[in-house]
């Protein structure tokens, strides 16, 4: 009996191997028969060799950008990874009618690439909070906590009391440029609050999410520190409901009940806003049309919540009620740009992550492709000469990239392979989340179900309501000054650290100090260009030299 079993087994995988070895010849003659009339000047040998030589020589004249930052832009895909960033690169590829692989992203520009690790101090895999505060205040915490170092646990006010620590935008703040965020979540979610907001808890959102032994203790929540702790100049995202009264009816929603204000303390944190603002040019917008009314030459500060909790996905937005990523991106550049001392912008992809939550792999990239245009417009209005701008993500997600795919399909199509239960797959799944849908122990048949949809949910290995993050390498993109700094695999908490040595902001200024008499070295304490420096230091030997000739006579 045994050995027939044994024979059978036997039988079945040696069918399953053919059958493995016929797909793989049929896709070879497949992809053959589709190359000579496809692919054109890539089946030439000399195509990639003049390609390398091309990128080899642009590589070699590339020369440091060693000027002070005067501007930093800090471009944030929420749950970003590598395979995120490879597959929205083929689909906006592919939305312009290309193949898709070979496209360039915005992205793709960037000449400076490292690696940043981004466990936290008690988990192996991140959550946002433990990693925004990593990035944005170089010190790694514990899961779940905000602005404070990992001494304090999550949840637990006490804790929280002097472990406080600052981040990039404040220590900007405190350096005299303007600072804003940008986000397409709520303003006070992790990564975001990360930039001002101290917080045992990520979930704190009003005085009405926290328990009342953290208020006895004296802890405060995301939104009232988001008023109160630091004077930011730009504050686009959602987030209007944690800022107003309990019952407070949304302009926009005024039916819907989980749209209305939820804060208990009766605090109206806008109007709260407006009025620390006396004497200056500051709007308060909630729609399009009041905010593409807002002048941003005349503009001193502004507000935008666009929704009560996060914005809506780009897919889905309602285009004469809120912007674009793009826009949000353009306007506050326009308006911090005007300080003469330089900006700090932090611009958040937060949906990206939102989406591959919820195993929606369409919604998540083009998210991020929506993401690499509002990189793209931040380059446009930015000079590199005086401007680092940053891109990376602050952890990744389970998604999965297989199943030899030709080359221009569809990326959220089909694999032209089936699997062993001989049933098509998708070319993105998910390693768990949602999307592990069984029936009769079976996978579903998708020989007649649309892949590429904004709805459809991809199968999953293991089932979750949301999918887990995923805890590999993420990519550290930069260009403008000192963004050779960004090179190698480094720690996430690295990438606060370089940012303040490169715009001369923060506590560690040594190397910023003006130099000796005599000493010809060009200052670097941020006012100006490269140029506008070395002017400055010519002038200054052109007087000294008068002087002594002066004297001497």
């Amino acid at each position: 009996m045994a050995e027939n079993v044994a024979e059978s087994q036997r039988v079945v995988e040696q069918v399953s191997l053919a059958m493995d070895r016929t797909a793989v010849v049929l896709l070879l003659l497949l992809g053959t028969s589709g190359l000579s009339s496809s692919k054109g000047g890539e089946e030439d040998p000399e195509y990639w060799r003049s390609q390398a030589r091309e990128t080899l020589q642009s590589v070699l004249e590339r020369k440091p950008n060693t000027n002070v930052a005067k501007n930093i832009l800090f471009f944030l895909g929420d749950g970003m990874g590598i395979t995120t960033y490879t597959a929205a690169r083929i689909l906006k590829g592919q939305i312009q009618n290309q193949t898709g692989e070979e496209y360039v992203m915005t992205m793709d520009t960037f000449p400076h690439v490292g690696l940043a690790k981004t466990y936290s101090v008690d988990f192996q895999i991140p959550d946002s909070a433990a990693t925004a505060t990593a990035y944005l205040c170089g010190v790694k915490t514990n899961l779940n906590t905000i602005g404070v170092s990992a001494a304090a646990r999550n949840g637990v006010c006490k804790t929280q009391k002097g472990n406080e620590v600052t981040s990039i935008l404040k220590w900007a703040k405190d350096a005299g440029k303007s600072v804003g965020i940008v986000t397409t979540t709520r303003v006070q979610h992790a990564t975001p609050a990360s930039s001002y907001a101290h917080s045992a808890s990520r979930k704190w959102y009003s005085d009405a999410d926290m328990p009342d032994a953290a208020k006895k203790d004296g802890c405060s929540d995301i939104s009232s520190q988001l008023v109160g702790n630091i004077d930011i100049d730009v504050i686009i995202g959602g987030g209007r409901k944690y800022m107003t009264p309990r019952g407070t009816r949304d302009p926009e929603y005024p039916t819907d009940v989980l749209s209305w204000g939820k804060r208990r303390d009766g605090r109206n944190l806008i109007q709260e806003w407006k009025s620390r603002k006396s004497g200056k040019v500051a709007h308060y917008v909630w729609n399009k049309k009041d905010f593409d009314a807002v002048d941003p030459e005349t503009t001193d500060y502004l507000m935008a919540l666009f929704e009560p909790g996060d914005l809506r996905f780009e897919e889905e937005r309602d285009q004469s009620m809120d912007p674009s990523i793009v826009e949000t991106t353009e306007k506050a550049i326009r308006i911090l740009q005007r300080n003469p001392k330089g900006f700090f912008l932090l611009v958040e992809g937060g949906r990206i992550d939102q989406a591959h939550h919820a195993g929606r792999a369409y919604m998540a990239l083009h998210e991020a492709v929506a993401f690499d245009d509002a990189i793209a417009k931040g380059l446009e209005l930015t000079r590199e000469e005086e401007t680092l701008t940053i891109v990376t993500a602050d952890h990744s997600q389970p998604l999965t990239f297989n199943g030899f795919p030709f080359r221009g399909q569809s990326v959220l199509g089909k694999s032209p392979l089936w699997a062993t239960d001989m049933l098509p797959y998708t070319i993105l799944m998910y390693g768990n989340g949602p999307g592990n849908k069984l029936i009769d122990g079976k996978r579903p048949d998708l020989r007649n179900v649309t892949t590429k949809g904004k709805d459809y949910v991809q199968f999953s290995a293991a089932p979750l309501k949301s999918t887990t993050h995923s805890g590999e390498d993420v990519a550290v993109l930069a260009r403008g000054p000192m963004a050779h700094l960004f090179s190698g695999v480094q720690e996430q908490h690295f990438i606060a650290h370089a940012l303040a040595y490169a715009a001369c902001v923060g506590a560690d200024l040594g190397h910023c100090r003006a130099p000796p008499a005599g000493d010809t070295t060009l200052p670097t304490d941020g006012s100006g260009s490269g140029a506008e420096r070395a002017s400055v230091a010519l002038l200054a030997s052109l007087l000294s030299l008068l002087l002594a000739l002066t004297v001497l006579a």
